[in-house]
């Protein structure tokens, strides 16, 4: 990413990239909405839901028109895996709680992991026609040791169309409130080590990151952006939520009420530049 100069305004440069393209039809409706105003530089996709091909084929030719990223948002819980297998083999997969755990005690079945990381990359690529502009991780699962390790030994196959970034550690400094940063906190430690690692495996790691907030208090979040729009340093990455409420949704995420707010909020929001994408090249500009 290439830091753009300070608009004249004083307004920063800001990353500002939705997650969960492909979770229930009023999120896709809501983020190809921003998209087509402008307002967000990015959008991470989840491929294993049976929608995402339809999904897919709205977003694509926005995503060249507007000059966004597009992002693969791994996802290794809470959910049927789209392979059949998951991280603890057949079944539905885990909560993130007993993820982490199994994570750091041996109990992960790693073939089977990998495997359904290899199909979600597949899906996307099905899809998309190219590989992603970008990965993450539902949940920051792509800080777990599991994870760093599919990452470098698929890169040299994720490179075939321009070497995709990665999303890296939040900072607590760009988060509001005690009970907001002990969760970023939490977070950074599941990161530590993460943009070291995968810097030496080839990638670009983009940070920090920034957008926690209280979201069981939806209503702080223009109060966390405009706060954010502050102290945030040129090029920071910071995610958001939007979404309309819809049956589907309400189904597979207890997020419901602030992915509403956030959408309200994002539409008339202009307290910072948004970054855009660099075509073909998984940048941002």
């Amino acid at each position: 990413m290439t830091a753009s100069p300070r608009q004249p305004d004083g307004r920063k440069t800001i990353v500002l990239v939705a997650d969960d393209y492909a979770l229930a039809p009023g999120v896709d409706d809501a983020i190809r909405t921003l998209i087509a105003a402008g307002k967000l530089s990015g959008t991470g996709c989840m491929t294993l839901f049976p929608e995402w091909p339809e999904a897919a084929e709205r977003l694509k030719a926005m995503a060249e028109s507007q000059e966004v990223a597009i992002g693969l948002h791994l996802t290794l819980t809470d959910f049927p895996p789209l392979s059949g297998a998951g991280p603890f083999g057949a079944g539905r997969m885990p909560a993130l709680s007993r993820l982490i755990r199994a994570s750091y005690t041996d109990g992960i079945d790693v073939p089977s992991l990998e495997g359904e990381l290899d199909a979600q990359l597949q899906a996307f690529v099905s899809a998309m026609g190219r590989m992603p502009d970008y990965i993450d991780g539902h949940q920051h699962v792509h800080f777990l040791p599991q994870v760093r390790h599919w990452l470098s030994t698929r890169r040299a196959h994720l490179v075939s169309s321009g070497t995709p970034w990665l999303r890296g550690a939040p900072s607590t400094a760009l988060a509001e409130g005690w009970a907001v940063k002990v969760k970023v906190a939490i977070v950074g430690l599941l990161a530590r080590g993460f943009e070291a690692e995968m810097t030496a495996a080839g990638f670009a790691v983009k940070g920090p990151l920034a957008g926690f907030y209280d979201w069981n208090a939806p209503r702080t979040f223009a109060m966390a952006m405009a706060a954010l729009s502050a102290k945030a340093p040129e090029g920071a990455l910071v995610m958001c939520h939007p979404g309309m409420p819809d049956d589907l949704l309400k189904f597979r995420d207890r997020l419901v009420a602030a992915r509403a707010v956030e959408f309200e909020a994002l539409k008339h929001f202009d307290g910072w530049r948004i970054a855009r994408a660099d075509r073909g090249k998984g940048a941002l500009a």
